[in-house]
């Protein structure tokens, strides 16, 4: 066995020859930072390396197995983290350089989690300034590139995690989710994740000052990009293990009761307006089709009205931000994040004052609507974007710019302002005229059945294989654009 092979395993596979003795970690964990020697320096994906701590660790763990210590669920695989998370001893920067030098003092209950589990942390991965754009690039550390080519973005604001872990970099790629940040780089990078619902990971960084605003606590979550759904069921309990630190935290199993025969599966191509691409069109016939091919039953029928829904919640996130962060991105922000936040202004005017309160309250009704339709539908077929993928640095060109980028992602945030879980998977690789690139559509699930997004992951991801796999072959072959 070689590290050309080991790098390539799935967190599953790693898990199960680590635990098996078949595999050492320190074998797992140096062919993972050989692949990330080779790869980054192309991506600027991983931004600090920490092979070192890495290699101490994974050597610790096999000592420990060998003493007769049962190994984690974990044990051995490599993950990165994103740099706006709180890792000991390390910069909490979230891509702004006056925050260069904020050192956690403790681990975040994620980071903690997977340690305990014996995941080997060998990285900290890119993200652009104050997490709040769908592109990752910041001065303090530059910009990500997508592995499938420099024509698309790597999404953001979890953008390194995702150019990381499909690049081949890590078998799991930490990032955070408040509108669309674990599914963005998702479907940029062709990635699978689910956005966990509101109360499911802990979360918590030691190093902050203040509390978040309420519809920040409320809307951002954690979770983690892989390459392959299997991986999510392997993983997810592990992130969603109690702390105490996280007082709204909801100690919930991963799996839940199973439903009594075949799933039904609402499926909408609906788009509110927006141009619905044909490569999008063909992502989510095939999608269709492969949840028909498992057994689901899948209708054509419209969901409570998402366009209204997530237009309100980023409005009123927006007011929220404009309250309590604009100071912060004025002082400490370069000028492209300032012009940005601009324009995000005058894309979703915010709600203030007694109009903020009112829209905090409307989230209950939205909510309550979607709970009533995912009582007769556990699961929505959506789709996620209306197009292919952008371009980078797309919305720093103006209102249109950011249009692209946010303003038609409704299907994106209006799950995060009504605390949904979401899984977010490729059905298709588009070949488009300025390159490949992967298709991804989305898959909304009834409160606290995550698990159930994830199983329709895979059943689509069983017609469509793995997209690792085809970039692979694209970055062996040297194809980038």
């Amino acid at each position: 066995m070689t590290n050309n092979d080991i790098w390539r395993f799935s967190a599953s596979e790693i898990a199960n020859r680590t635990r098996a003795g078949d595999l050492s970690a320190e074998d797992s964990i140096t062919a993972s930072i050989t692949r990330m020697n080779i790869a980054n320096s192309a991506l600027n994906a991983v931004v600090e390396d920490l092979s070192a701590e890495a290699l101490e660790r994974a050597r610790a763990l096999d000592k420990a197995r060998a003493d007769g210590t049962t190994p984690g669920p974990l044990h051995g695989v490599p993950v990165t983290i994103k740099i706006n998370v709180d890792q000991a001893g390390h910069a909490s920067s979230n891509g702004v350089t006056a925050l260069k030098d904020l050192i956690a003092p403790a681990d975040a209950p994620l980071v903690a989690n997977l340690q305990n589990a014996g995941a080997v942390v060998i990285g900290r991965t890119n993200t652009p300034e104050f997490s709040f754009r769908a592109d990752t690039d910041n001065p303090l550390f530059g910009r990500t590139h997508n592995p499938w080519g420099k024509h698309i973005s790597p999404g953001g604001s979890s953008g390194g995690a995702g150019a990381a872990v499909m690049a081949g970099i890590g078998a799991l790629a930490h990032g955070n989710d408040i509108g669309g940040s674990l599914r963005f780089p998702a479907a940029a990078n062709g990635a699978v994740t689910v956005k966990p619902g509101l109360g499911r990971v802990p979360a918590y960084n030691p190093s902050q000052s203040a509390e978040r605003g309420i519809l920040a606590q409320s809307m951002s979550v954690q979770g983690l990009l892989t390459r392959n759904a299997a991986d999510l069921h392997l993983s997810m309990p592990t992130l969603i293990a109690p702390d105490p630190r996280d007082p709204f935290h909801v100690p919930m199993p991963w799996h839940g009761a199973p439903i009594e025969g075949p799933i039904k599966v609402a499926f909408t191509k609906n788009t509110f307006g927006y141009d619905l691409h044909p490569e999008v069109e063909a992502a989510l016939d095939t999608a269709r089709d492969a949840l028909l091919d498992a057994g689901y039953i899948v209708e054509e029928v419209e969901p409570p009205n998402v366009f209204d829904a997530g237009r309100t919640g980023y409005r009123a996130l927006m007011g929220e931000v404009w309250s309590l962060m604009k100071k912060d991105v004025d002082a400490a922000g370069s000028q492209t994040v300032r012009d940005i936040f601009a324009v995000y202004f005058q894309e979703f005017p915010p709600f203030l004052e007694t109009e903020l309160l009112q829209m905090m309250a409307k989230r209950t009704y939205y909510a309550r609507e979607w709970s009533l339709f995912l009582e007769q539908y556990p699961l929505v077929l959506t789709p996620f974007l209306p197009q292919p993928f952008f371009k980078p640095d797309r919305d720093t060109e103006g209102a249109e710019g950011v249009h692209e980028v946010l303003g038609c992602a409704v299907y994106s945030y209006a799950i995060n302002y009504m605390g949904l879980p979401a899984g977010c998977v490729p059905s298709r690789l588009a070949d488009l005229p300025q390159g490949p690139q992967p298709i991804n559509v989305q898959i909304v699930a009834r409160r606290w059945r995550e698990d159930l997004a994830v199983d329709a992951c895979a059943a689509i991801e069983k017609r469509v294989g793995r997209m690792c796999d085809l970039l692979w072959q694209k970055m062996e072959q040297g194809g980038s654009r």
